[in-house]
């Protein structure tokens, strides 16, 4: 089972598009698992506090179909740097679309998936 951390952002992505995320990563990778960081979780938390009602980011369905997984080290508290040394370490994709991050994970030559225009999950081929 193919094992994929989440960025904040990608989640973002995932929700405002309103596609069923287990048949897009199922569509991709087969049988996956969302890795969840807390700091990602805890971004998450914060964002949805500020978004309305009607765009709640549905952290129960996240945290219900995702695994809790804790950064390598305790030395970098932003969770793209957390996200990054899990990938690096272990050749896990993400899922964003943070420019910035997606740049890192291409100059390493890690996977990246995102969601793309036509609300689907796409793995990244090139920048």
């Amino acid at each position: 089972m193919q094992q994929i951390l989440i960025d904040a952002c990608g989640w973002v992505a995932i929700i405002d598009s309103g596609m069923n995320i287990d048949s897009e990563l199922s569509r991709v990778y087969g049988p996956a698992q969302m890795l969840l960081l807390d700091s990602v979780r805890e971004e998450l938390e914060t964002l949805n506090k500020q978004r309305p009602r009607s765009k709640n980011l549905l952290l129960s369905l996240l945290e219900q179909k995702s695994q809790p997984v804790q950064p390598l080290t305790d030395e970098s508290s932003h969770p793209d740097d957390q996200i990054f040394e899990l990938a690096v370490e272990h050749s896990l994709p993400v899922l964003t679309v943070d420019v910035e991050l997606k740049r890192r994970f291409y100059e390493q030559g890690l996977p990246i998936l995102e969601v793309s225009k036509n609300q689907r999950i796409e793995l990244v081929e090139s920048l």
